[in-house]
């Protein structure tokens, strides 16, 4: 079924160097339709800082509401000198390197070769070169590449990637399609607000189920959160979340995030941690490590406890603990996880009112579960008995000092930061980008070019949501944190955050999908997005 238009959209003004092929190219949307209609303006003095600066670049814009912009940019093109081809490893050392490569022409893969990885992350204290990549094959076609990699998987080989050199980092004509939304707060009367996935903490849904029920103009995918259970609750906020005053999901201690405040009448992207004790009538106080999730199981570490193997930020890794106590609230489903340990349940006035000797068990719409495990049910046996209060209180800290929440404040998880006062600032290694044992994860992560979705705030207020698409050779081949900085920086940003990226980077303006998923299976289920609301 065709989709219309839900929302009434003013005149569109386009800004164009000049028109540019791509192949793989998706279907003609509405959107896209009325963007392609309208005349086009050249403007040689704003380019993308992506590839070389002659490249052809193309702008369309349109004003959704007043104060909300959307603008398309399509630049570059395919480069003949890019190809597919196969990393059999990323390791640390030459010495390791070379040894493998001895391997591989032992084996009769002749064609190998040692590529020195120089980029470190720009905050990583270590000197010297980031690793080394044993790379095998050159094809235009990536299903020959796929082929290389079945031959050495079956001589034994392990952890081998096909990949297009277009991401690897280095220079390419691209191409690139970027999405922009600017929001000028002071002339957009709708609201701006992110949106759990199923309104819960539980389950997922993509960004444009997400958009469709709340009917909005526009949205943009938002914070990292759990995938599957093997790390936690699927849809649980990996990082902070709060939303109209409400704490849900506790930070990831010293990792940034976006805060929107319309008491303080404006935003600000700030390194986030947060505090909170569950204090008994009976004087006894115990740190909760936790809000709305599976206990034992911390999805990008940073937490509090003891969790193993660390307390600082960690990305893409789960952490872990034995013994955690962790609040529910109504927002996360109906019913806490289940498994050993203890559960008491808490009125809306702090007062115990019903005892539970084994976790999963059902959420009041008003109060809290408390859960606990190994010590932590000890504590709540011995001081959340059936009468007594418990009081439960949050404290968060902003760069330092005490964030007061009110109806008004929202946040959302993101990192690393890229931009700070006005300066490319990007803090890899201090959020957890960075992994000591294993230098590939950054190169990977940071380094390759992957899809993108950013946040930026201009130094008159204005708010940037930016969507980079990746992944998709001949389309868009993405981009790493240091070009995601400096697009940021040319689209007029002061500060700028990274947020959740790769399959989740999805934008929507109206009901269309402006953006192309990366993943195989198409618009990836996600567990928040920042929506435009009327």
């Amino acid at each position: 079924m065709k989709k219309i238009w839900k929302k009434p959209i003013l005149p569109i003004a386009s800004i164009s160097l000049a028109s540019v092929m791509f192949v793989n190219a998706i279907p003609e949307t509405p959107v896209q339709a009325k963007l392609n209609i309208q005349s086009q303006v050249q403007m040689k003095n704003h380019l993308l800082p992506l590839g070389t600066p002659n490249l052809q670049e193309k702008r369309t814009s349109m004003n959704l509401a007043p104060g909300v912009k959307y603008t398309k940019i399509n630049r570059g093109e395919t480069s003949s000198k890019d190809f597919y081809t196969v990393d059999v490893a990323f390791v640390e050392t030459q010495k390791h390197a070379k040894e493998l490569l001895g391997n591989l022409k032992k084996d009769g893969f002749n064609r190998a070769h040692i590529i020195k990885e120089l980029d470190r992350a720009v905050d990583d204290r270590k000197k010297g070169p980031l690793g080394y990549i044993v790379r095998i094959g050159q094809y235009q076609l990536e299903a020959d590449a796929a082929e290389m990699k079945n031959k050495l998987s079956e001589k034994g080989y392990s952890g081998l990637r096909t990949v297009y050199t277009g991401e690897d980092g280095e220079k390419t004509t691209g191409p690139w399609v970027v999405n922009v939304l600017e929001v000028d707060q002071d002339r957009f009367n709708g609201h701006m607000v992110p949106e759990l996935a199923n309104d819960a903490v539980t389950g997922k849904e993509t960004l444009t189920q997400i958009a469709d029920r709340n009917d909005a103009i526009a949205g943009v995918n938002a914070g990292y959160f759990v995938m599957g259970e093997k790390d936690g609750t699927p849809g649980d906020l990996a990082g902070i979340f709060a939303s109209k005053g409400q704490l849900v999901s506790e930070a990831i201690n010293g990792r940034s995030a976006l805060i929107l405040s319309s008491a303080e009448g404006k935003a600000n992207i700030a390194s986030v941690s947060t505090s909170i004790q569950a204090t008994s009538s009976d004087g006894a106080v115990r740190e909760v490590d936790g809000l709305n999730r599976k206990p034992g199981l911390i999805r990008n570490c940073g937490g509090v406890g003891g969790d193993t193997t660390t307390e600082l930020a960690k990305h893409d890794f789960t952490c872990k603990d034995g013994s955690e106590l962790i609040q529910y609230t109504s927002v996360f489903g109906e019913k806490t996880e289940s498994g050993d340990g203890m559960e008491v349940v808490v009125n809306h006035a702090g007062v115990v009112a019903e005892i539970r000797n084994k976790r999963g068990g059902d959420i009041p719409s008003s109060g809290s579960v408390l859960a606990g495990t190994g010590e932590a049910a000890e504590w709540l046996r011995d001081h959340a008995r059936q009468g007594m209060k418990i009081q439960v209180k949050s404290k968060i800290i902003r760069d330092g000092k005490q964030l007061k929440l009110d109806q008004t404040t929202s946040m959302i998880n993101g990192g690393p930061r890229l931009m700070k006062n006005g300066e490319i600032s990007i803090n890899a290694v201090e959020e957890g980008f960075h992994w000591e044992e294993d230098p590939g994860f950054y190169y990977r992560f940071g380094e390759r070019r992957n899809p993108r979705t950013l946040a930026g705030i201009k130094e008159n207020g204005n708010l940037l949501f930016v969507t980079i698409d990746g992944r998709a050779p001949g389309w868009s081949v993405g981009a790493n944190f240091e070009e995601s900085a400096k697009v940021m920086k040319s689209l007029g940003a002061v500060d700028a955050i990274n947020l959740d990226g790769g399959g989740s980077t999805t934008m929507t303006v109206g009901d269309d999908r402006v953006t192309r998923p990366s993943d195989a299976a198409g618009e990836r289920p996600i567990a928040d997005g920042i929506l435009l609301v009327e």
